[in-house]
């Protein structure tokens, strides 16, 4: 890994005011810290990027900077003076508005009505719409909207509705901007407009706070980096210290563990699964791909980059269509949930309670629901079988329950996620695709998973697994294949698979893993 050593915000030698300054800030939910200890400085007139992995604390951050959510430790300095704010409305009043990356706006209502919701220009007792309607106009020019005030916001795309957002936030003067994944829907010429923005934000003395998991971004606009790991700030650096590849190193910066059982050989055989120029929801996400008996192809990428949505349109559970699915050497025709399982291919939903399990019905029905002509072929349900293949997927699985008849619900995080790849595998499947396997379990848990995956491969069978924790994609896969902006942009294997790869193909055009490849 770089060497490099971190500048405290005070000693790197610039005299610039701070706009807003963090002193240790911590962020608790009961015996679980999700931030601890993060002191920092957001200056007048910069760009300071912060930046980390998926569940590095960013978001938590910017919360408590914005007054959305407070701290359980530390407190904020707004311009040398203590401001612990009460809620985002005082934070406003104070000058610190966060963007969100979520769309937070009103869309039967126009765009002018949006950016002045609950702060509307009046004139005597009537709504002014018309000045309303100028002063969004010239907010609307300023940010490279073509947009008119009176258009409804829910005919725009999402990428207009993010300038929007932007535009609220700049009605009035700002001393700090906080800005989180602002283009995560912006096209290239959108993009450029944005960095525009933020670029005459800065001129104009406002403190910048970015937050982006697009380096190139990063390195084009930031003036000083911050780097979150685990919770934890890893240091801050001047920009113009660091390129892509260091940034990449300093979000990752860790080595993998044991929990992951060692690699096997892959036979060199023709694809068991072969998807061709697969297309999702109208293109918004497109790829190729194909996996092989005995292999674990991961499936790397940022949040938003289409993951889950390819496989669930493969699935058949989005508007889909490709040129080709082979399965077992039969073409599919049918995207379809039932007949895939049927022809041997099964998916596990990153979101267990929201759609994997009914959370207050019983561990059997749970269990057997996708398959009950395999439990109890026949008209009637066979409730003797039902509890049977119950009693053995709590032996295979070790699914940890006080009592069979229990509701699904009560069950730990990681006995549901058990529960949840018992169900699938009641059919015996050939290739099993499972979407963030481990995501908000225990590492006991975790580890069993692992090997039970590896069980899985070694008897013949394929995964694909999507994962954020880049030590698992590391540690399982054979293969991985990267997306960004809804496409594959890389492929790992061998000593290539490293999370500094994965994350530097995530988060910048990946054009050159070859050269940067960690032996």
């Amino acid at each position: 890994m770089t060497e490099l050593t971190s500048k405290s915000d005070s000693s790197d030698g610039i005299d610039t005011p701070t706009a807003l300054r963090a002193e240790g800030l911590a962020k608790a939910y009961g015996s679980i810290t999700v931030l601890s200890d993060v002191t920092l400085d957001i200056r007048a007139g910069e760009v300071h990027a912060v930046i980390g992995e998926n569940g590095a604390g960013k978001s938590t951050l910017m919360k408590i900077l914005s007054g959305h959510t407070a701290p359980t430790g530390g407190h904020l300095l707004m311009e040398g003076r203590r401001s612990d704010f009460a809620d985002a409305i005082q934070a406003e009043a104070a000058g610190v508005v966060l963007v969100h990356q979520e769309i937070l706006l009103a869309s039967d209502l126009t765009v002018a009505q949006n950016l002045f919701l609950g702060r509307e220009l009046t004139r005597g007792l009537m709504v002014d719409d018309r000045a309303m309607n100028r002063r969004t106009a010239e907010v609307l020019t300023s940010v490279g909207s073509i947009a008119h005030p009176t258009d409804r916001v829910g005919d725009h795309s999402l990428a207009q509705q993010q300038l929007f957002q932007i535009a609220r936030a700049l009605l009035d003067d700002r001393k700090v901007v906080i800005l989180d994944e602002p283009t995560a829907m912006l096209a290239n010429d959108e993009v450029a407009a944005l960095i525009d923005i933020v670029r005459k934000l800065r001129d104009r003395g406002v403190a910048v706070l970015y937050i982006s998991h697009r380096l190139e971004e990063v390195e084009a606009l930031a003036d000083r980096v911050t780097v979150l790991r685990d919770g934890k700030m890893i240091g801050t650096w001047p920009a113009a210290n660091l390129d892509q590849r260091q940034m990449a190193e300093l979000m990752v910066g860790r080595e993998l563990s044991m929990l992951y059982p060692a690699k096997r050989e892959v036979a060199s055989e023709p694809p068991i699964l072969e998807v061709t120029n697969l297309s999702v929801d109208q293109g918004k996400v497109e790829g190729s791909f194909a996996v092989r008996r005995g292999e674990i192809l991961g499936i790397g990428g940022m949040i938003g980059a289409g993951r889950t949505e390819l496989m669930e349109g493969l699935m058949g559970l989005r508007p889909s269509h490709a040129k080709s699915v082979i399965l077992n050497g039969k073409q599919i025709t049918l995207f379809h949930v039932d007949k895939l399982m049927q022809a041997g291919l099964v998916y596990l939903t990153e979101d267990r309670k929201g759609k994997g399990l009914l959370l207050n019905e019983p561990l059997a029905p749970n269990l057997t629901l996708q398959a009950l002509d395999t439990v109890s072929p026949g008209m009637t349900l066979n409730r003797d079988k039902e509890n049977e293949a119950l009693k053995q997927a709590v032996q295979d699985y070790d699914i940890r329950v006080p009592s069979l008849t229990m509701a699904a619900g009560k069950l730990s995080g990681g006995n549901q996620q058990k529960l949840l790849l018992a169900k699938i595998m009641l059919d015996d499947p050939s290739v099993i695709i499972i979407d963030e396997p481990t995501r908000g379990i225990d590492i006991g848990n975790k580890s069993q998973i692992y090997k039970f995956i590896d069980t899985l491969v070694r008897a013949g069978k394929a995964c694909v697994v999507i994962s954020s924790e880049l030590p698992e994609l590391v540690g399982l896969s054979d293969r991985v294949l990267v997306m960004r902006g809804g496409r594959f942009v890389a492929e790992l294997s061998g000593a290539q698979i490293t999370e500094q790869n994965i994350v530097y193909a995530a988060a910048s055009n990946g054009q050159d893993i070859e050269e940067k490849k960690t032996a």
